[in-house]
């Protein structure tokens, strides 16, 4: 079959899976279009839960192993859509519905690539597709547990909408829980050590703390309060604020470093949630990069998340359709971008093997 054939393929399918809700740990029906596309190509594949994946015919346990990689599961749509979420619509060369950009579009363009070298042999790598759940979550049956039924890893290319420049790098996240104690009382009543008014110095804290060091493509750790919750009624002084903590930590840094820090320099109780996300990068020097800067490709560092964060494996972010477009009212992605983005990974994947 040819790209263009591929392409008309991969588009259709994507229409298809913009018109089938697959909200996290609910893409029973999305996994099944997937299956359906490999069963269309006659490609032996498996599925783990809601996780759709397949090996190259020609898997050689003796070659270093390529992971293709992108996420079926959506968010669920804002209240800004003036477009049906649920109904692939094409206008002006774009294509609407939910989930069509994020990560659709990357989705069924590395299928299509993935088919278009499943057959070919004496390829350099190995390669494995995987069409996973629960990224938009973070949930637990998703790429990070598949990984155990997985050949071994060697490199990655995660699908997330890019342009098709190189994301080298890509921040981790470590989200904190902070409380910030006091005495409780009535309102009417003087207190001195009204945990609220207490909260006032903590937050300065927070926003006035840096870390030394920065990263060359991702720039600064950015600490952020996003939450505060404090008091039952307007007459009772609570006895603690609670406080929400976002983190996105750069490649300078490991979670628990940043987790370390807090914890002995806040000025109040802050635990992490989780110091599974971390941070992920790639070489400047490793094949895929440089194949990559052949075709005329930019690197560059990723501020936003992805299942990137939990591959141990060198790993590079690249895919068709704009990351400011995820998650946004009336998403769409160009087809063009989808066209675009197929030719692009064959002719970056052709140049390593």
């Amino acid at each position: 079959m040819t790209i263009q054939e591929l392409t008309i393929k991969a588009i259709n399918l994507l229409k298809n899976l913009i018109e089938t809700p697959s909200f996290s740990s609910e893409e029973d029906a999305t996994a099944l279009l997937l299956e359906n596309w490999f069963k269309e190509f006659d490609i032996p594949y498996t599925r783990t839960q809601n996780n759709v994946w397949s090996v190259n015919k020609h898997f050689d346990a003796n070659k270093p192993t390529l992971l293709l990689n992108s996420h079926h599961d959506t968010v669920k749509p804002n209240n800004g859509y003036t477009k049906d979420p649920f109904k692939a619509i094409v206008e002006d060369g774009k294509l609407y519905g939910l989930g069509s950009n994020d990560a659709g579009g990357c989705l069924v363009s590395l299928l299509a690539t993935y088919t278009h070298f499943y057959q070919k042999e004496n390829l350099t790598y190995n390669l494995v597709f995987a069409g996973t759940a629960e990224e938009e979550s973070s949930g637990p049956n998703g790429l990070n547990e598949l990984l155990k039924n997985l050949p071994n890893i060697d490199v990655a290319i995660v699908g997330e909408p890019t342009l098709m420049n190189l994301a080298i790098t890509e921040k981790g996240l470590v989200v904190f829980d902070a409380e910030v104690k006091g005495t409780p009382s009535h309102a009417a009543h003087p207190n001195h050590d009204n945990a609220i008014y207490n909260s006032i110095e903590v937050l300065q804290w927070f926003k006035d703390v840096e870390f030394e060091k920065t990263s060359e493509t991702l720039g600064d750790v950015k600490l952020t309060v996003t939450q505060i919750n404090a008091g039952k009624q307007h007459n009772a002084v609570p006895s603690e604020v609670k406080l929400v903590v976002d983190v996105r930590v750069n490649d300078q840094y490991t979670n628990q470093e940043i987790s370390d820090f807090l914890q002995e320099h806040a000025p109040c109780k802050i635990q992490p949630r989780s110091l599974n996300l971390n941070s992920s990068s790639i070489p400047k020097e490793h094949p895929l990069v440089q194949a990559g800067l052949a075709l005329g490709r930019q690197t560059y560092g990723s501020p936003t998340l992805s299942d990137q964060a939990v591959l141990s494996c060198p790993s590079l972010k690249l895919g068709p359709g704009d990351s400011t477009r995820s998650h946004t009212a009336d998403e769409f992605i160009y087809l063009q971008e989808i066209e675009e983005g197929i030719k692009l990974y064959i002719k970056l994947l052709e140049k390593v093997f």
